[in-house]
This record gives structure tokens, C-alpha cells and sequence, in this order.
């Protein structure tokens, strides 16, 4: 080990930039392609309304305003806007939707004719999931947005249908809507027609990478822990002894359970104790093979900041992250990428914390770590949706499609990593007492693509096609 590896210190994060708030009037917009009588409207407002801010946040609504049902996934909405720079590269985010992101789709497209206010386009767009609308029905809040890649600063000001002052749904006829593949809403830019067939999609655009990369996903569609499928499909059911965790306790391959929980096979993790090491039952879930490197990895995990049952208090450590074996202290090829939720503290915290942490090497004894984390002092009860993605520059993590941190090419991995949930405790000293108790979590979903960086929204929108299609299990991720 060189000493200039040795000198990679833990480094927390930098704090995101904070958009600034506009407050010029709202600017008049043309009157719609198609006024009234239309079937759908679309109604707009700026979650970041500053001329440059870190990202562009158009939230929309669109509106059924006809006298039939519309199927939300026949509907295509263009926000229009001016690129950065010369084959600036953005990608798309949704932060919340009354519809799930999961029905929620954005890409990026060019102008056949730019012009001053727009030489590019946000194409959004429903799953079949998101449903229909009823005659006066609206689809509740799209909070989206979109980022350069870089993450550099983003001019507004000079972009179509950005507006400025729009801090309240209100009708905006500076995004197009489509229906059927007929436009029926709004005004695009000059020459521009929505349906014009030459509009090419930016291939240059990493946000839509090609549907046939190598995928795991697994639904836990299981009957039980003994379930054969679960080692059919490549999964071990941790029984063995060792850390991490409180000496003495045991990993308990039947507090791994399945159940089914609004229309989802879910799986639930349960560690227990009494307050000694010997009453201490923990869980953990394993890919047998170490075959998972570069890419994208998704999983729906539920935190819970209470026991089900007992006393609160333990120091408890509730997870999502890939790791491989460390062969000897401070080896160069070790690599570890972790989401690990905190919600009584420990190691030195005295509350909720959730760290995102990218691991070179350590050593357990003398301690001795050489990684990058971040960090946030909050509690994360609840459902949650976790992305890591690796590519050949950097690990970044996001948590319910936001940006959570990024890591440096330090902290790439060497070589292969197996895929793992567990929940343990750190020690017995955050509870004293002897009374049982017992604590959950949950996982809805693993998903990883091999070699393939996707935005959030392309997670969820693959989650969804496989549960459309009624796949609970694929694993095309070759070995080695």
C-alpha cells in the first residue's frame, strides 16, 4: 500500500448549492395551439423560478378538460428549453408524483429548427400504471427536474418555457402536450411541430441507455427462507457466525420472511434481542457470487426508526450495499458501497443518521480506514429509494431520485462485488434492558444493470416494466 493511499482520509460532502429565488413577474404566454374544447391542458410552475440555478424544476399537472377518460400513458408532454453549451449533456430526475415516479418517463430531444429560446426538449411521458383521468379529473403534482450532468449552474432565463414568476399552478401554454400522438395543447417554438417525425432523440444523451444491458432484478417473490428458488436465483440466507455486530449473536436465517403488501412481494428482515449477546438474532441476505462491478443498483428499502414490539433504544444498523472480501489489511482491490440508516445513532452519533460511505481499504486491526462518506441527521422512517451508480469516474448515490452525494474515482472498484441487505446492532449500549424487543426492514426490489449509469427515473420506469410484464426474476449478469 503506497502512502498516497494511506492519505485518502474520510471527506464529508459538499453541501448542495441552494437555487435562488426569483422575483420578476409572470411573463404573458402565447394562447394555446388549441384553445377550447380540447380534450387535456397542462398547467405549470417553477420549483426553482432564479435566472441560473443548479437545476431546472418544471412542475406540471396535466388536466382532463374533455368529456371522455384519457389514458395518461397516451400523453406526451415537451418542456422546451436553450442548451448550456455545445453538446451539453442533462439528465431528468422526478422528485415526487401524486402517480409515482415509477410511472414517470423524461428524454431528451433536439429541435429540427432551434431557436433563440430553445434549441432542445424534455419529453415526459406516463407508464401504463399512472392510469386514466375522469372528465375534470387532473393528475396531482409531477415534481420534476433536470440537471446538466456536470452539475454546473443552468441558465433559465433565456430558456422557452421556463417562467419565472409562476410560484402557482396556472395553465401554460409554453409546453406542447400530445394526445394520441395529435397535439393538443400549446405553442412550441417557431417551425416547430411536436409531431414532426425528424425531431431526432440526442444520442449523445447517457439517460437513455439501450433496454438490452445485463440486468438482475428480483421482486423476493419467495414463500419462505427455505424457499429453493432463493439459491435457484443465486441468493445465500446468512446463517453463519461473525461480524459485524454484537459478539455473540447469531445470524437467524428464519427472521428472513416474505409477505405480499399492496400488490408487492416484500422482504422483511428482523433482528431481536434481550440485551445480551447470546439473545441477539440478526439477519443478512447475499448474492453468492461476486460478479456485480460497474453500473447502476437500486433497491426499494423501508427504515423504521421504532421496534414493533419492546423497548426503543439500540444502536442498530439497518442496510443496502455491495461488497467484496478483503484479502489481507489495507489491500488495494477491497471495495465496499454503503446506504446504512442509523435511526438510534451509534458510532459516536447520538441520533438518526444515514451515511452513504465508498470504501477503498481498511484494516480492523489496528483500525484504519481509507474511504469517502456523506452523511444527513435525520430520520428516514418510512420507504425509501435508494440508487448507487459506478461508472469509470466517480460513485454517486441518490435517495428518492435526489442527488444524496458523490464520490471520487478514488473509490472505484477493482474487481467484483456481491449484493447484500442486512440489519444488526452495533453493540447493546444504546438499550440496557432485558425486556425483548424486536425490529423490522424492508425490501421491495433489487435491481442492478451491468456497465449501464441510469437516472432514478429510468430505475423506476424499468421496475415498472418488469412488474407489468409480470417478472419477479431475471439475472441475464454474466459470471466473472
Amino acid at each position: 500500500m503506497t502512502s498516497s493511499v494511506k492519505s485518502r482520509l474520510r471527506a464529508a460532502a459538499a453541501a448542495a448549492a441552494t437555487a435562488a429565488l426569483g422575483c420578476t413577474a409572470l411573463a404573458a404566454a402565447p394562447t394555446p395551439a388549441s384553445a377550447a374544447g380540447e380534450p387535456i391542458a397542462v398547467q405549470y410552475r417553477s420549483g426553482a423560478s432564479g435566472a441560473t440555478a443548479d437545476q431546472s424544476e418544471p412542475w406540471l399537472k396535466v388536466r382532463n378538460t374533455g368529456s371522455g377518460s384519457v389514458r395518461l400513458s397516451d400523453v406526451r408532454i415537451r418542456y422546451y428549453f436553450k442548451g448550456d453549451a455545445v453538446g451539453e449533456v442533462y439528465r431528468f430526475a422526478c422528485s415526487w408524483a401524486v402517480k409515482g415516479c415509477a410511472n414517470v418517463t423524461g428524454t431528451f430531444g433536439t429541435l429540427a429548427k432551434p431557436t433563440a429560446t430553445a434549441d432542445r426538449f424534455l419529453e415526459i411521458g406516463f407508464t401504463a400504471g399512472a392510469g386514466s383521468l375522469a372528465p375534470g379529473a387532473d393528475s396531482g403534482d409531477l415534481q420534476l427536474r433536470f440537471y446538466r450532468a456536470n452539475w454546473q449552474p443552468l441558465t433559465q432565463s433565456d430558456d422557452y418555457s421556463f417562467g419565472a414568476g409562476s410560484t402557482a399552478y396556472a395553465d401554460w401554454s409554453k409546453v406542447t402536450a400530445q394526445l394520441g400522438g395529435a397535439t393538443v395543447w400549446g405553442t412550441p417554438p417557431e417551425g416547430n411541430d411536436p409531431t414532426d417525425p425528424t425531431d431526432p432523440t440526442d444520442p449523445t444523451d447517457p439517460t437513455e441507455p439501450g433496454e438490452d444491458g445485463p440486468t438482475l432484478f428480483d421482486d423476493f417473490n419467495y414463500a419462505g427462507h427455505t424457499d429453493p428458488q432463493i439459491a435457484a436465483h443465486g441468493w445465500s440466507v446468512r446463517s453463519n457466525a461473525g461480524g459485524p455486530g454484537v459478539p455473540g449473536a447469531t445470524w437467524a436465517p428464519d427472521k428472513v420472511t416474505f409477505a405480499t403488501q399492496s400488490g408487492n412481494s416484500v422482504m422483511n428482515l428482523e433482528t431481536s434481542t434481550a440485551g445480551t449477546g447470546e439473545s441477539t438474532k440478526q439477519t443478512e441476505i447475499l448474492t453468492r457470487s461476486m460478479k456485480f462491478r460497474n453500473g447502476t443498483y437500486a433497491a426499494r428499502v423501508k427504515f423504521d426508526d421504532a421496534p414493533k414490539s419492546g423497548p426503543d433504544g439500540d444502536h442498530l444498523v439497518q442496510t443496502f450495499f455491495t461488497i467484496n472480501d478483503l484479502k489481507a489489511p489495507m489491500a488495494d482491490d477491497y471495495a465496499e458501497y454503503d446506504f446504512e440508516y442509523l435511526p438510534n445513532g451509534g458510532w459516536g452519533e447520538s441520533g438518526n443518521i444515514l451515511y452513504t460511505t465508498s470504501w477503498e481499504t481498511y484494516r480492523p486491526d489496528p483500525w484504519e480506514a481509507v474511504n469517502q462518506h456523506t452523511e444527513s441527521r435525520q430520520s428516514y422512517a418510512g420507504w425509501h429509494d435508494l440508487v448507487v451508480t459506478i461508472d469509470d469516474s466517480a460513485i454517486t448515490y441518490y435517495i428518492d431520485g435526489q442527488l444524496f452525494g458523490t464520490h471520487g474515482a478514488a473509490y472505484l472498484p477493482e474487481r467484483g462485488m456481491s449484493i447484500n441487505f442486512n440489519q444488526w446492532l452495533i453493540d447493546l449500549a444504546g438499550q440496557t434492558s432485558t425486556t425483548p424487543r424486536a425490529y423490522d426492514q424492508q425490501v421491495d426490489y433489487v435491481l442492478h444493470v451491468k456497465d449501464q449509469v441510469l437516472t432514478p427515473a429510468q430505475v423506476n420506469a424499468r421496475v415498472a416494466a418488469f412488474r407489468t410484464a409480470g417478472t419477479t426474476f431475471q439475472d441475464t449478469v454474466p459470471a466473472g
